[in-house]
């Protein structure tokens, strides 16, 4: 039987471990080992769409140990060439509430100790133009289904920002007061501890790549409180995870078509690559 193909994937963070009805999974071996879980593909809004959970379906990966090569790796070898990444975000600005999603323009990194690119085997020189880091094709799906395509019912719509910076911590902490207010100070936006090198490695495979950040908190120097928890994270995400969904199922029914181009699918051209991509 031949496996299924998917040109749309979705990348789930915390609380976000399921997406499709009915999907079939894939068995992907990636050069990287093995990624938190293996690709599901499915249909939605007529496409077929892959979904893979970033932390794994049982939440056992941290950001730090999550294998990001591996998971964009196996995207993009069942036919994925664009690529939605949900995930919880903590606020630096007090006007961007819990609740409200952010869709970041740029990032910052402040990660360190993960293995952060690809081409990393010796007289391996491969350089990934990085300026404008997420998808503009992908960036106008999300924000035109926010405005247009968000279901009324008995909550209010998500409020969907345009444009912000997302800085990415190592974690797993979370920032201490000091930190959240250098990263405001600094006019940054939201912070997140899975962005990067999420976001790098998907330049470097080519692939169009949209970060799609659901705000679960203020952050440390935001609030006056005791900062924030885990279970306060998990909580807030899961109060609005359905509506998130269909904020993606949204945004995948505006992306074009497989075979529409893109600047970020010509990021790699004109440099010599040691391997082939899948």
């Amino acid at each position: 039987m031949t496996e299924p193909r998917a040109d749309v994937g979705v990348i789930g963070g915390s609380g976000f471990y399921s997406f499709l009805d009915d999907a079939r999974p894939v068995e992907v071996t990636t050069p990287f080992g093995e990624p938190a879980e293996q690709p599901v593909v499915g249909t939605l809004a007529g496409r077929a769409v892959a979904f893979l959970p970033r932390h794994g379906r049982d939440h056992r990966l941290p950001p730090h140990l999550v294998n990001y090569r591996a998971n964009l790796w196996a995207l993009r070898a069942v036919g994925v060439r664009q690529v939605l990444a949900p995930s919880a975000v903590g606020s630096l600005r007090p006007e961007l509430g819990p609740g409200t999603v952010v869709v970041p323009d740029q990032v910052v990194d402040r990660t360190h100790g993960r293995a952060a690119t690809i081409y990393d085997a010796p007289g391996t020189v491969v350089h990934a133009p990085m300026a404008d880091p997420y998808c503009p094709v992908g960036r106008r799906a999300v924000l035109d289904a926010g405005t247009h395509d968000q279901e009324t019912g008995p909550q209010p719509p998500l409020d969907v920002v345009d444009g912000g910076t997302l800085v990415v911590v190592n974690g797993p902490r979370f920032s201490t007061r000091a930190e959240s207010r250098w990263h405001a100070a600094a006019g940054w936006s939201v912070v997140g501890m899975t962005g990067m090198p999420e976001a790098a490695v998907a330049r470097e495979l080519a692939m169009c790549f949209t970060t799609v950040s659901l705000v679960t908190d203020l952050d440390a120097g935001v609030e006056q409180g005791e900062g924030v928890t885990h279970a306060e994270v998990l909580e807030v995400f899961g109060r609005n995870v359905e509506r998130l969904k269909h904020l993606v199922a949204a945004a995948i029914a505006r992306l074009p078509g497989p075979e529409a181009d893109c600047t970020c699918r010509h990021a790699l051209d004109g440099q010599p690559l040691p391997f082939d991509l899948p």
